[in-house]
């Protein structure tokens, strides 16, 4: 194998400290908030995931690349992640299905990414020290520079990201003689939750951030839906009023993490910035009404106040996250609403989760 002679490159964090690595092949300067996921699978899922938008994915395993690429797995047109940093990048690849490696990937995308960081010490400190905004490059002569650059990167709170990631059109999904009709609000959603609501007899229409509710009223569907999707949920006032209107008139309604966070906030409780939030497929949550546990793959940087919840008349608290007690689902208790924090579509991830799906064509069955 020929020897190649890699790049210098550095990660810079908010608060000055530097790592050191060395350049993927692709060179640039790149910013956005930096954040960590242990999933130990499904890194090409994870790249193209909107709620990912404008952030810097460290992973935690230290192999990316091994398994290349595959054109099916992936849950958006194209990669969303602003830059990536590894450990060790697998510049050749081993799969029996795969269509190349993920260097040509993300050269075709532009995707700046640095291996060779001591990825263990650089997630202990953003675990330490909270997320913050950081810098990826391989032009690493003027440090001084790039904090002056890096000082004029807005901050993750208060940022609305989602008209970046959402459709600019409406479009469907699903076969157009399925049994339910279901309205989606699109923030960032991710394509294996339409193809879990397809796969049980659902034809969806897929809606731009800011509609508003006479849009998805006037196509009569059976069920509305609020997706995932990146930045602070705080901004998104359209979606709110959104929710609000559904709620009003008691329709089935289901929000998945960034929708969760809307819920929450149409019915007056506050959402807030975590110290790094949860990326990760193996989280551990439990379910309140059955007493389950579940294994759970989870992706956001803010939750809802769980005192603000719990104080609330009208909704119930239905899952928590086993790690720190955040609020991880809730339901109306007079409504045909619910909603979780987490993914149970799970690309990557484990399936414990799915019932969800079965629960919301329930509740919409009740209803038509």
């Amino acid at each position: 194998m020929k020897y190649t002679t890699r790049k210098k490159a550095l990660v810079l964090l908010a608060d000055g400290t530097v790592f050191y690595g060395k350049s993927v092949g692709i060179e640039g300067t790149v910013t956005g908030e930096i954040c960590f996921n242990t999933g130990m699978t499904g890194y090409q899922e994870i790249f193209t995931d909107p709620s990912y938008y404008g952030q810097l994915m460290v992973a935690t395993n230290a192999h990316i690349g091994n398994y290349g690429v595959n054109n099916e797995e992936v849950e958006s047109e194209g990669i969303k992640i602003s830059g990536l940093i590894c450990r060790n990048f697998s510049f050749e690849h081993s799969r029996v299905d795969s269509d190349g490696n993920l260097k040509d990937w993300f050269e075709k995308h532009n995707l700046v990414a640095i291996s060779d960081v001591d990825t263990r010490a650089l997630v202990s400190y953003i675990r330490e020290n909270g997320a913050m905004n950081a810098i990826i490059t391989t032009e690493t002569d003027n440090v001084e520079e790039l904090k002056k650059q890096l000082a004029d990167v807005p901050n993750m709170e208060g940022l609305e990201l989602a008209s970046q990631v959402s459709t600019k059109e409406p479009y469907f999904v699903g076969n157009e003689n399925a049994t339910y009709k279901i309205a989606a609000l699109d923030i960032g959603i991710k394509k294996n939750i339409l193809r879990n609501l397809a796969k049980r007899d659902a034809y969806i229409k897929v809606y731009p951030f800011n509609s508003k509710f006479e849009d998805l009223e006037s196509w009569e569907p059976d069920g509305y839906f609020i997706s995932n999707g990146p930045g602070d949920p705080e901004p998104l006032t359209e979606a709110q009023e959104l929710a609000k209107e559904i709620i009003k008139r008691d329709l089935p309604l289901f929000g998945i993490c960034l929708g969760h966070q809307v819920i929450a906030l149409a019915n007056g409780i506050s959402t807030y910035k975590m110290h790094n939030g949860h990326r990760g497929i193996n989280h551990p949550v439990k379910n309140l009404v059955t007493g389950k546990g579940e294994i759970t793959s989870q992706n956001h940087g803010f939750a809802i106040n769980r005192e603000e919840t719990e104080a609330h008349g009208d909704v119930e608290i239905t899952h928590v996250h086993l790690n720190d007690n955040t609020v991880a689902g809730i339901k109306m208790k007079r409504k045909n609403v619910f909603s979780v924090q987490y993914h149970p579509e799970a690309s990557p991830g484990p399936h414990d989760s799915e019932y969800l799906f079965d629960q919301f064509i329930e509740n919409i069955k009740a209803t038509k």
